[in-house]
């Protein structure tokens, strides 16, 4: 049975690494997001990354479909922190965030991209010495021509504000 946390007011399922996610301001973060918007809740991860564009002082990437078009330019910026977000399908209630560690992905993930995601990131961390962080996103529909669903654009916009608040242009 899976437990979940209430962290600055949204649910995940474990505590611990969503506090090492708040300790990450400061340190250079990418923020990549992944997702096909003409996939319903699939585009979640590139929907995050358009509305944090200009508002954090952590790098952001709309990868889309391909992030493995990202791999060289994430090696060559050398960040610290790579945090991945995604839609996938965890077993959730639509519109629950999760934090995952790259272990878990192949387990987890089955994925609407061209390369999956622990692969991805293999690749990257083979080159570069950087903490890898996978926020998912619960989708509720991921059929092609549906849009997105109430649950998610919840979850979007809530993720938006944590992130924004957590690497503050200030910093």
């Amino acid at each position: 049975m899976r437990t979940e946390y209430s962290v600055l007011g949204f649910m995940v399922g474990d505590e611990q690494l969503l506090e090492r996610l708040i300790n990450l301001q400061g340190s250079k973060t990418i923020i990549l997001g992944i997702g096909n918007t003409l996939k319903g809740d699939d585009g979640a991860g590139a929907i995050v990354c358009r509305q944090l564009a200009g508002k954090t002082s952590a790098e952001v990437i709309d990868a889309a479909t391909v992030p493995e078009n990202y791999i060289q330019l994430i090696i060559k910026k050398a960040p610290r922190n790579l945090l991945i977000v995604d839609a996938i399908d965890f077993g959730g209630q639509p519109g629950t965030i999760n934090l995952f560690k790259p272990e878990q992905l192949g387990s987890l993930v089955v994925s609407t991209h061209t390369l999956s995601p622990r692969i991805f990131i293999d690749l990257i961390v083979q080159e570069i010495d950087v903490r890898v962080y996978f926020l998912g996103i619960q989708p509720l529909r991921t059929q092609i021509g549906s849009c997105l669903s109430a649950a998610v654009d919840k979850a979007v916009r809530e993720l938006v504000s944590i992130l924004t608040e957590i690497f503050r242009l200030s910093e």
